[in-house]
């Protein structure tokens, strides 16, 4: 009975792929299928030769500069989103965390050391994720209904901090979101750090094996002794982390940190995971997929930016793209 149960979830605990066996190629092809990366792939090359082409602004350094900057908070946000995507999840309360977390990092520099003060604030916002995974997982709520409620908690508690916008009175806070290596941003360089950071967790960690699991098979993954409640909390936390970094970064590139911040960031999150391909019911996801979704974003805002398209339609088009690529992935599942 027990080798029944073991062959059980090898073969299930990714939904469909025996994850904890499979070489890393098979766990990638059971994650994302190849051609949907590749259409990603296609369409931003397209969009950038289109771009090029059209408007003279696009490929200058100052833009593309500019470009990075903007895709590091959706980066940043989406990679901790598809951590909790990956168990069946999902984290409506990064945009707080973030509101949260930039205004006491800008606070808290006026009176203390300034790694000091960015540690706390990005502590809080592990904090954040952290009540949240206990929620979901030693309560069993729901967690739609745990971060929706957290949203306004966390958004609350910002105001409590703040009521006002806050100026950092430190200038080398503005170092981590303005200064750059090269052509390339500092904020952007510790983006793509995370994201090969994230990217060996899920790929060549036992504990991003189970991440995958939980949101394939949970119950196979109990019984083969994985404790999904504390992958579950580690998912959030995570999610929390990479919220409280991105709430810092922000602060110090715009320069001054205001308690509406952050309002409807969750959205371009979950649209950059759906975009590369993960499942809103967990179990499939890849961090390249995610990362090619944010690009992909980044490009069109970029882009509509530059040819003064209004904000409102910017939603429109992002939520179209975002049935579509639901559609797609319903559609590659039906051919599988």
């Amino acid at each position: 009975m027990t080798g029944q149960q073991t062959s059980t979830v090898r073969d299930t605990d990714s939904g469909k792929a025996p994850e904890a066996t499979a070489p890393a190629s098979a766990r990638w092809r059971a994650a994302v299928p190849p051609p949907t990366i590749l259409v990603l792939i296609g369409v931003a090359i397209a969009i950038v030769v289109v771009a090029g082409i059209t408007n003279d602004s696009f490929l200058t350094e100052g833009n593309m500069t500019n470009l990075l900057r903007q895709m590091v908070t959706t980066g940043l946000l989406a990679l901790g989103m598809l951590l909790v995507i990956l168990t069946g999840g999902i984290d409506l309360s990064v945009g707080s965390v973030v509101a949260l977390t930039g205004i006491m990092s800008a606070g808290l520099v006026s009176g203390l050391p300034l790694p000091l003060a960015v540690l706390m604030a990005i502590v809080i916002g592990v904090l954040c994720g952290t009540v949240n995974g206990i929620m979901v997982a030693r309560f069993s709520l729901a967690p739609f209904v745990v971060t929706l409620a957290s949203m306004t908690t966390f958004r609350g508690l910002t105001y409590v901090y703040s009521k006002t916008p806050i100026t950092p009175t430190t200038p080398d806070f503005l170092t981590l979101g303005s200064q750059n290596v090269g052509p390339i941003p500092i904020a952007a360089i510790i983006t793509l750090l995370m994201f090969a950071l994230g990217w060996v967790l899920i790929n060549r960690t036992s504990a991003g094996r189970a991440l995958l699991g939980i949101g394939g098979n949970r119950e196979a993954v109990r019984l083969a002794g994985v404790k999904v409640q504390r992958h579950l909390v580690l998912a959030y936390a995570l999610s929390g982390l990479c919220a409280g970094v991105a709430g810092v970064i922000l602060a110090s590139r715009v320069g001054i940190a205001q308690p509406s911040l952050g309002q409807g960031f969750e959205l371009d999150a979950i649209a950059a995971c759906v975009i590369g391909g993960a499942s809103l019911s967990g179990g499939r996801g890849t961090i390249g997929g995610t990362l090619a979704g944010v690009v992909l974003l980044g490009l069109i805002d970029n882009l509509l930016s530059l040819y003064d398209v209004q904000s409102y339609w910017q939603q429109v088009l992002k939520g179209l793209i975002i049935a579509v690529a639901i559609l797609v992935r319903r559609g590659e599942r039906q051919n599988t």
